[in-house]
């Protein structure tokens, strides 16, 4: 198995934090936090006052501060609501001044498939915590089955369960885990272990425990004097959590740009992982910006269109519409004589595959995706694509479920999303003001380099006609793009610079002038 080298890229400026997840390099997670804009983030937890039980709905609407109400379902309730109402109720009123829950009692839990009505009326107190972020036109989604993340476990108040995350395959290390738990948790909470928890130890996971017990404490002290509705408990700083959830020890390296986020990058590694503490490095060089030093800026232009290039000249079409997204991958023009259709097919297939893993992950794309895949008539061969794409997939934590290849070669994936998708403008306007707006001009480059792949093999001499700034960024520089395509294809391209160009045309031509299509 070889090693993947993942690196976090943390670029800060004064309006936002901007994180950017490669792996090999390549950008598959980008992210942005910015000031207080959005103060809903998941995680959150508020104290505020039902507006109104809607009994058809099953469902409250629950004023948060936000400019529409957010939704809190009966299933989203969670059993021992009662037992939290009546824990606010009493902390609110000042009568409890021990916030450990040891010898709180608990009331029944709820029946359920009971009614949203019985149990919840007008103007009640209640805890919640956003479970997804505002998206669009609606409000927060909220849960009020509260849980308290940390690196190794996760909170449960007013539980007792103590669960285990179902990607820990060893029985063993299972019964272990929950031996462990079931020695230090608190009493009146349950834990669930997460899947970094294997293989740790007693110390650290007791640690992890008392810091969130520590939390809760914290939280239970700001009710009794918080206005409705305010937030009790943020989620940590937007590092801390990124780190929280997605790092492990395959990580090869985090790079930070500014002075503070790397003390804190630092400070909060010392404290997860301290063997890992040095791979954080505060990036100095102000002539290169890091996010050009690591090629992300690049890559932005070039993942979030429409079409989407891949290797082999294959490449991918993203449409959105209201109700799914629609992937359809191409194949481009292959002339492989060697391999038979159904071959080149899986090939692009594949390569498809892992494009796609990694651009639901990069956009955050929610719902529901339909992928048309290159038909394959060999029932092996589309069992080999489903299974690659499921273990392409298995890295993203976004909850998501992917169905068998229909008949018509078509992979439907539904993928769960908390936060709103990530959209990037990859059109400019236009310097000849003809169009308007227009691609970004590296696209053009790596459309140039693309097309070139697909007809370099059948043409002895190669001429290319493309616009003065195109073909000067093409042919300066060492080694200048045209060298690079001269090692790969053992054939110098010609460019001549052509002034009557709009700014994005380009043409191939051959050596009796005649223009090369595709």
């Amino acid at each position: 198995m070889y090693s993947v080298n993942k690196e976090l890229i943390i670029r800060s400026s004064s309006e936002a934090v901007d994180f950017a997840l490669l792996k090999d390099g390549k950008l598959i997670e980008l992210h942005k936090e910015q000031e207080d804009k959005n103060k809903f983030s998941v995680g959150d937890i508020f104290i505020a006052k039902i507006r109104k039980p809607v009994a058809g709905l099953n469902a409250a609407f629950v004023n948060v501060g936000f400019e529409k109400d957010a939704f809190l379902h009966y299933h989203d309730l969670g059993p021992n609501l009662p037992s939290l109402l009546k824990f606010i109720k009493l902390v609110s009123a000042g009568k409890i001044k021990d916030f450990t829950l040891k010898n709180f009692p608990f009331e029944k839990e709820i029946d359920k498939d009971g009614a949203i009505t019985d149990v919840l009326s007008a103007n009640q107190s209640v805890l919640v915590q956003v479970v997804k972020e505002p998206i669009s036109t609606k409000g927060p989604r909220i849960s009020s089955e509260l849980s308290l993340a940390g690196r190794y476990v996760v909170l449960v108040p007013f539980s007792d369960r103590v669960s285990i995350s179902q990607k820990i395959d060893s029985k063993e290390e299972k019964d272990r885990l929950k031996r462990l738990v079931l020695s230090i948790k608190p009493k009146g909470f349950g834990v669930i272990v997460r899947t970094v928890a294997e293989g740790k130890k007693v110390a650290e996971l007791d640690k992890d425990l008392q810091n969130l017990h520590d939390k809760w404490i914290a939280m239970c002290k700001r009710i009794p004097t918080a206005h409705h509705p305010s937030k009790v408990l943020g989620e940590v700083n937007k590092v801390s959590s990124m780190l929280r959830d997605i790092f492990n020890d395959t990580f090869t390296g985090i790079y930070v740009d500014d002075e503070d986020l790397f003390y804190q990058t630092k400070d909060y590694l010392q404290e997860i992982a301290p063997q890992k503490a040095n791979i954080v490095k505060l990036y100095q060089n102000r002539d290169l910006p890091l996010f050009e030093k690591y090629n992300i800026e690049r890559q932005i232009k070039t993942s979030f269109g429409k079409t989407v290039s891949m290797s082999k000249g294959a490449y991918l079409i993203i449409e959105h519409t209201e109700a799914l997204h629609v992937i359809d991958v191409n194949s481009g023009n292959r002339s492989n004589k060697a391999q038979s259709q159904e071959d080149t097919a899986l090939e692009v297939n594949l390569i498809a595959a892992a494009e796609i893993a990694r651009q639901l992950r990069l956009r955050d794309m929610g719902g529901i995706i339909v992928v048309d895949f290159i038909d394959m008539s060999n029932p092996e061969n589309r069992k080999t694509l489903y299974d690659f794409l499921k273990q392409e997939m298995s890295d993203d934590k976004a909850k998501h479920k992917i169905l068998p290849p229909s008949k018509f070669g078509l992979i439907q994936i539904t993928r769960q999303r908390v936060r709103p998708e990530v959209n990037i403008k990859t059109r400019e306007e236009d310097p000849n003001k003809v169009a308007g707006e227009i691609e970004a001009p590296i696209l053009v480059v790596d459309r140039i380099t693309a097309e070139l792949e697909r007809i370099v093999k059948s043409h002895k001499k190669i001429v290319l006609n493309a616009h003065p700034f195109v073909a000067a960024y093409l042919t300066k520089g060492f080694p200048s793009i045209r060298s690079k395509w001269f090692f790969e294809h053992k054939k110098w391209v010609k460019i001549i610079p052509r002034d009557a160009y709009t700014y994005l045309e380009y043409h191939f031509f051959d050596s009796k002038g005649n223009a090369i299509s595709e």
